[in-house]
């Protein structure tokens, strides 16, 4: 219970942000020796939003308020003073422990009817919201300027439990595929903090084609080996059965084109970043892929990758022979691929994170503690929690909450 000789008083500060204003107005706090219980501040275009909830005596309030209402004055900025009941600051202590999410909405370009109709949802299903942040730098107004690669990232921390979590879901995937924008809703915990291992697919994800494609038109099969990769990719034909199969038309292929083919690959949009960002703060990268072995390595010197598993093509006499070597890694292998290294890093599976974007990367994606679709097959982005459809593979630092002020950047690459 509050003691009857004391008050709780919630004030709000507003106006032009300066230095010295939080110190300005606490230091008349500490004067009368007032409690702060609560405290937070927002900043939007150098406009401050400042709220501080504290206990006094009551025979110290009004001179706390009178001095404050002057301080305010002599600053330029408005203040207003609220009491606050003892009940109501029970019921606010209380509301301690209560689940937190975490939605973070992503696009090129994010308008209000976007972000409308997200905040709509976690309306619906009785989430209340405690903060707002943008992730991403300021975009000029003169489009002229603006690169078509920017990047337009907000990220809300919400309250509560979700009504009913699938349906929300399946709200946030439509929203997500009308409106043109990405999404990831995940519990606030110390694990989303302290993510230690990222898992990638390779083909179709870190580069921009599938491989076993390109060699395929080098050995003159394109189409036919095309057709059995998208069928394999939707999930209408088991892995394995379609990797023999590919491999098999290969046979004959001189390995030199190997080499050329790895000069060539394609680095989708944002890899550069995205791995410059996660050396720096000491992730463990591993590509765990239905390709070949011989790209992956590629990738791994170009990058630094950890740990490379994929598929090693038989050669003999300098020509691919149309066999494999050793198990296939199909999406059983992948899962337990990333378990395996979880465990050789200690890292708990609640710090992994993997990206991919076929119907073989779903077990690593519901292994992991983060799964994201990247650029997805429907089948793949109906079962993941969460997707990158709008932007690069860089996506995936706001989905882990990098700012752009972090890594010293505007939104742009």
């Amino acid at each position: 219970m509050q003691p009857s000789n004391t008050e709780l008083i919630l004030i709000r500060v507003t106006g032009e942000d300066r230095p010295g204003l939080t110190s300005s107005v606490t230091e008349i706090l500490a004067k009368y020796d007032a409690t702060i219980l609560d405290i937070g501040q927002a900043d939007i275009h150098n406009t401050l939003s400042l709220g501080i909830l504290f206990k006094s005596e009551e025979r110290h309030s009004g001179f706390i308020m009178k001095e404050l209402l002057f301080k305010a004055s002599s600053l330029g900025v408005t203040i207003r003073f609220e009491p606050i009941t003892t009940e109501l600051y029970e019921n606010w202590v209380g509301m301690q422990g209560k689940n937190r999410y975490i939605l973070t909405v992503l696009g090129r370009k994010l308008s209000a009817l976007q972000l409308s109709a997200a905040t709509k949802i976690l309306a619906e299903q009785g989430m209340n919201i405690d903060a707002i942040k943008r992730l991403t730098g300021r975009i000029p107004l003169d489009e002229d300027k603006t690169d078509t690669r920017t990047r337009a990232c907000i990220e809300f921390s919400v309250r509560g439990t979700p009504k009913d979590r699938v349906a929300m879901q399946e709200g946030l995937m439509k929203l997500a595929s009308e409106l043109e924008m990405d999404f990831s809703f995940q519990q606030d915990n110390m694990y989303r903090r302290m993510r230690r291992l990222i898992c990638f697919d390779m083909d179709s994800t870190l580069i921009e084609t599938e491989v076993i494609d390109e060699l395929a038109v080098r050995a003159g099969v394109g189409d036919e080996v095309k057709a059995i990769t998208e069928s394999a990719m939707r999930g209408e034909i088991d892995f394995c059965e379609s990797f023999a199969r590919r491999v098999g038309l290969l046979k004959g292929l001189d390995e030199s084109v190997l080499k050329e083919v790895a000069e060539s690959l394609p680095v989708t949009e944002g890899v550069d970043r995205l791995m410059q960002v996660l050396k720096r703060a000491g992730f463990k990268i591993a590509i765990l892929s239905g390709g070949f072995t011989y790209f992956g390595n590629y990738l791994k010197q170009r990058y630094g990758i950890d740990y490379v598993y994929a598929n090693e093509l038989e050669i003999e006499d300098g020509k691919l022979t149309g066999r494999y070597v050793g198990e296939i890694v199909d999406g059983r292998r992948k899962a337990e691929l990333l378990k395996l290294i979880a465990q050789v890093e200690h890292v708990h599976l609640a710090q992994t994170i993997a990206v991919g974007d076929g119907a073989n990367d779903l077990p690593m994606l519901s292994e992991a503690g983060l799964g994201i679709a990247f650029h997805a097959k429907p089948r793949v982005v109906a079962n993941a929690k969460q997707s990158i459809n709008t932007m690069g593979l860089d996506g995936v630092l706001y989905f882990l909450g990098f700012k752009d002020s972090y890594l010293e950047e505007r939104g742009k690459l």
